[in-house]
């Protein structure tokens, strides 16, 4: 699978790309939480990843823009995930970062 995670147009952009499927998002924070991050735009959460059941799936989650609780998933490897984390951290985007180490030894 092909990762990009770049600082674009004042925010993160995080795409993956394999065979099978391709997961983007854009946001300009970063919300962890012990088990999940939320991605945040324009204060506005777009999306998450949480891990699934306890289980080694990380899922990615992007909510839809139409009205009521649609939601579009997919499976991410958590290198992905981590790669997504560094890039916040490294520019300043995480919301609380001591909740993102808390995420990074639970879930990473």
């Amino acid at each position: 699978m092909e990762t990009t995670v770049v600082e674009h147009d004042g925010a993160i952009l995080a795409r993956l790309e394999g065979d099978d499927r391709v997961f983007e998002v854009r946001f300009d924070a970063l919300e962890p939480t012990d088990v999940t991050l939320r991605f945040l735009r324009d204060g506005d959460r777009v999306g998450s990843v949480y891990n699934d059941d306890g289980t080694n799936r990380t899922m990615a989650r992007l909510t839809t823009a139409r009205e009521g609780t649609d939601f579009i998933g997919v499976e991410v490897p958590k290198e992905f995930v981590a790669e997504i984390l560094d890039a916040a951290l490294e520019t300043g985007r995480v919301t609380d970062e001591t909740a993102a180490e808390g995420y990074r030894l639970r879930v990473l």
